[in-house]
């Protein structure tokens, strides 16, 4: 991301962990609307590689994203297929479902556990703002607009 992200305001919300091939990921929980069981995607012909399909929630469509393939991890299908979710994500008016390994914790992190991702080049996309040590590993907070492709000039593109 080009723009420093405001630490102390990150730190002020909590953010919903999940995991996606072994790695511990979150969403400020602001931008979640709900957590449904894993559904099969309506496959939309060509789609992006880590577009699965759409779905049908209450009324809407719902775009949802394969969260292994956006971050570019593993392919493989994970360990416990019963603690596959969709976390549903919101940017404005856009809702886009992201499919994760599991759920985990809702975390509320302290301004001085914050820090900025090592830098990494070669992806102009990384959804990655900060990250932040949590049991013996990291948890890496991403940025819903970025990591739903919702960029401002694509206001009607998930």
């Amino acid at each position: 991301m080009s723009l420093v992200p405001n630490i102390e305001a990150l730190a002020r919300e909590p953010w919903l962990s999940f995991q996606l091939d072994g790695q511990h990921y979150a969403v400020l929980l602001s931008r979640v609307s709900e957590v449904i069981r894993d559904a099969s995607p309506t496959p939309v012909p060509g789609a992006a590689d880590d577009l699965l399909g759409i779905c049908h929630l209450r009324g809407n469509i719902v775009p949802v994203m394969d969260g292994r393939r956006r971050l570019g991890l593993s392919h493989s299908e994970p360990g416990d297929p019963s603690t596959v979710r969709i976390v549903v994500c919101t940017h404005e008016s856009h809702r886009v479902g992201l499919r994760v390994d599991a759920v985990g914790d809702l975390l509320q992190p302290k301004a001085d556990a914050i820090q900025l991702p090592p830098a990494r080049s070669g992806r102009v996309d990384d959804p990655v703002q900060v990250v932040m040590g949590w049991h013996g590993g990291f948890v890496a907070l991403l940025d819903v607009p970025t990591l739903c492709r919702l960029h401002k000039e694509l206001k009607d593109v998930a």
